[in-house]
């Protein structure tokens, strides 16, 4: 009678050697998830690709350059659409296959257009963004004194850690409107010849009495105030200030009230690392999305068969509020009138609310990163990491896209071979959002993607050359379709 072991190992196909201790195979290595086999994006690129990451880039830099807020950002893409042979909406005889179109939301929002092959009524793709930043904003009556020196008055706009904005050289850019119906452009900073605004800190010889504050509030939000001026005008410091404000744009103190003024970082964007592979700057939430949003459009080879809409929003970073958020009538409105301008007299309510339901929307917003210095904050299997491509957002409790429309999206990465990756944050430790619940509310197909970044809502946030441009490549896929 053999021995129980050798009938069990028999049993399982085991190879059993009389005479030889029964002894475990040797362990092979672990093995690794698919994500675990993942390669960066810089390893799947080829030498020619490599060049148009590069180039992409440096486009891309351009324009963070000049589009410090949503209403430059509005300005820039405008000019860029219309150089590229868009024009603005402004008659139904214009709603035509491959036509583009400028639908304008009030100078801080903007719509781009491509008018497919199919009916509008057939459904619209969408690549929805936002272009605001966090920053300071200017108060009503932004200047007083302290000491010896004119301060602004501001306020916080967006999430911002307060300490970061302090000695760090800030422009004042907006516009200010005037009642005799002016509107007037304002930047200083933003010139190798302008003078910036600081706000100072404490030096460490004195500041004792300050180094029990906790993180967020090194700087109190009220303590966020640049120095405006330090000469005197006959005797004024607010004379100093309102005599340059006169000469350079011809407004008077009152004009405050009724002005949108930032204050910005003024420092240009920069590429990051010894191999340039990184591209810093301020304002790359979102206006990342927005340019490869803008791009991907103005870019379409050919007309399409769903007509294509790149849709730059303001206010995300204070909830998406205003007449020039995305919780406004505006997009339904433009898409309202694009249909009218095809169904003519036919054309009831019905026929957008359906034509919404068989839309579908990227929704995208650049995404915390894995931090190298901060890895704890994220959850390792689950968080997304610069190079390794788009991620798809995963939210959980209810926000994220059905499962139908997620394996869509990912069939059109896979067949155009982008490299791509989730993003869901550590639970209890923080989290975010996108405009992306007002689309859905509208009965709209809808995914949440970005890319990551790190130092997000900084001063100078932080991404990856490679991601930037396959967001891009994606965005061009998905309009393509």
């Amino acid at each position: 009678m053999r021995p129980l072991v050798t009938i069990v190992l028999a049993l399982l196909g085991a190879p059993f050697v009389a005479g030889q201790d029964a002894r475990p195979a040797s362990s092979a290595s672990p093995l690794k998830t698919v994500w675990e086999g993942k390669k960066n994006g810089w390893d799947l690129v080829s030498a020619e690709q490599r060049k148009e990451v590069f180039a992409f880039n440096e486009g891309y830099k351009a324009y963070l350059k000049v589009a410090r807020s949503a209403y430059f950002s509005t300005k820039e893409t405008i000019r860029q659409a219309k150089a590229a042979g868009f024009a603005d909406f402004t008659a139904s005889a214009q709603v035509k296959p491959g036509a583009k179109l400028i639908v304008n939301s009030r100078d801080r929002g903007v719509a781009l257009v491509v008018v497919g092959s199919e009916p509008i009524a057939s459904g619209v793709r969408v690549l929805a963004t936002h272009h605001d930043s966090s920053h300071l904003d200017l108060k009503s009556r932004p200047i007083y004194l302290a000491g010896t020196l004119a301060m602004f008055n501001t306020m916080e706009y967006g999430g911002i850690k307060r300490y970061q904005y302090a000695n760090e050289p800030l422009a004042l850019i907006g516009r200010v409107d005037t009642t005799d119906g002016k509107t007037v452009d304002v930047s200083i900073g933003m010139d190798d010849a302008d003078p910036v605004f600081v706000i100072p800190d404490n030096a460490p010889h004195s500041d004792t009495p300050l180094r029990t504050r906790a993180y967020q509030n090194v700087l109190e939000a009220e303590e966020l105030d640049p120095v405006a001026a330090s000469i005197p005008t006959e005797g004024s410091l607010v004379a100093t200030v309102m005599k340059e404000m006169t000469s350079r744009y011809g407004i008077k103190e009152e004009d405050f009230v009724s002005g949108e003024l930032h204050l910005v970082p003024a420092r240009m964007p920069a590429d990051v690392g010894l191999d340039r592979g990184l591209t810093g700057g301020y304002g790359q939430d979102d206006r990342l999305s927005s340019y490869c949003a803008v791009r991907a459009v103005i870019d379409l080879m050919a007309t399409p068969r769903r007509t294509a809409i790149a849709y730059l929003t303001n206010h995300e970073e204070a909830g998406s509020v205003n007449n020039t958020g995305a919780r406004s009538e505006f997009f339904n409105n433009a898409v309202g009138r694009l249909l009218a301008a095809q169904r003519g007299k036919e054309y009831n309510d019905l026929d957008l609310r359906l034509a919404l339901r068989a839309s579908e929307v990227i929704s995208a917003d650049t995404n915390d990163g894995v931090n190298p210095l901060f890895n704890s904050t994220s959850e390792a299997t689950n968080a997304a990491k610069l190079g390794f491509g788009p991620a798809i957002k995963r939210y959980g409790r209810g926000f994220d896209a059905n499962s139908e429309f997620t394996a869509r999206i990912r069939g059109i990465l896979d067949r155009a071979s982008i490299p791509w990756q989730t993003q869901t944050p550590k639970v209890g430790v923080g989290g975010g959002g996108t405009i992306g619940q007002f689309f859905s509310d509208w009965d709209m197909e809808v995914i949440d993607m970005g890319v990551p970044l790190l130092s997000m809502h900084s001063t100078f946030e932080i991404s990856s050359k490679v991601d930037t441009w396959n967001f891009y490549r994606f965005m061009s896929a998905f309009l393509a379709q």
